[in-house]
């Protein structure tokens, strides 16, 4: 279950510790992150609504990467100019990949994110996927915050478990 996936790495965003490299086999699966990035890119000037196709297998594989990321690194953020701030995305992925065209594709430009990730837009999955993947790739360079949508019970009522 891909929501219980996000709920369970949802919780915290803190600064990496440079000697953590998340494993990349899990389950069954090995995760090809690079290969997951490229794919999430190929809605790259497309019509918005284009879908990525990610296997399930590396959805699990990157839910679970990205995870030990998160539970690497320290509860408070101290981070260092120059940074791009963003918030509430809201499942609007060709926002981000604009975001990204204009502001730099990490690593050449730091982010954090301030959470809002899902819900609302109709590519809450493509927006989260992404960012998973730059968080798993770049622990240095990308940081999300968790929101208030970043739980389980609003994105039963605004969408993104319907969308799982």
């Amino acid at each position: 279950n891909l929501v219980g996936a996000w709920t369970s790495v949802r919780s915290t965003s803190l600064p990496f510790r440079p000697s953590h490299q998340p494993a990349m086999k899990k389950g069954s699966e090995e995760l090809n992150l690079d290969e997951c990035i490229d794919k999430c890119l190929e809605a790259r000037g497309q019509k918005p609504g284009k879908l990525v196709q990610v296997a399930e297998g590396q959805l699990k594989a990157l839910c679970t990467a990205a995870r030990e990321v998160f539970l690497s690194q320290n509860a408070l953020l101290e981070l260092e100019a120059p940074i791009k701030i963003c918030g509430d995305v809201h499942g609007q992925y060709h926002d981000l990949l604009r975001i990204f065209e204009y502001g730099g594709f990490p690593p050449e430009s730091n982010y954090v994110f301030l959470g809002d990730y899902v819900d609302r837009g109709k590519q809450s999955l493509e927006t989260v996927t992404l960012m998973f993947c730059y968080k798993t790739k770049y622990p240095e360079n990308f940081f999300l915050l968790r929101g208030n949508h970043e739980c389980a019970s609003i994105t039963r009522i605004y969408g993104f478990y319907d969308e799982c």
